[in-house]
């Protein structure tokens, strides 16, 4: 096995992102809907991409949580919804967003207890166990993270009841929703302040 040279080594300054003017941009940058590289596009299950670019920015955070707050009650999904996130930069810009959203549109939300950070799979395994035995009252959930993407990313994925990724006919009708959110100026979101939520 070949070790990386910068293996144990201060990061060099060329790739170190700049979390205060990344975190700005989240808030600053509006995306604009007819750049199709700023729009929300789903991955695997996940809207991910950098503030800098326009493509991870906080009216991609309302428009996405509002659609999935429209696709839970189109589905009839009213459990929990389980929320967990990274340690990426755009991370906790994007749950404050998302938890505004999500109180405005009255779903119940289980977070982590002593600390929000929360690994991809336990969310999964809490939305299964929560789940399991139930006909009704289902569980769903989001968890903020780009994966494996740079530093400068954020992600943003739905987990349905499930519990696994998304499939694409679920991804694309969050998507157009969002992206309608977009167009319309984010008429349509319903939003309270974070300290409410």
């Amino acid at each position: 096995m070949k070790i990386n040279a910068a293996a144990g080594k201060p990061a060099n300054p060329s790739i170190l992102v700049n979390v205060p003017k990344l975190v700005t941009a989240y808030y600053v940058v509006q995306p604009d809907p007819d750049a199709p590289s700023q729009r929300v596009i789903f991955g695997t299950s996940g809207h991910r991409g950098s503030s800098f670019d326009g493509a991870f920015n906080e009216w991609h955070i309302l428009a996405i949580t509002q659609a999935i707050c429209d696709y839970r009650k189109q589905c009839k999904i009213d459990g929990p919804l389980f929320l967990g996130m990274d340690t990426h930069a755009l991370s906790e810009p994007a749950f404050a967003s998302a938890m505004e959203v999500l109180a405005a549109n009255h779903v119940d939300v289980m977070l982590s207890g002593g600390t929000v950070y929360t690994p991809t799979p336990a969310v999964s395994h809490a939305i299964l166990r929560y789940n399991k035995g139930r006909k009704t009252g289902l569980a769903d959930g989001i968890v903020i993270t780009p994966s494996h993407n740079p530093p400068e990313d954020g992600g943003f994925k739905y987990d349905p009841p499930e519990a696994g990724p998304a499939e694409s006919q679920v991804t694309s009708w969050i998507e157009s929703r969002a992206n309608e959110f977009l167009r319309g100026r984010l008429s349509g979101v319903k939003r309270v302040p974070f300290a409410k939520a």
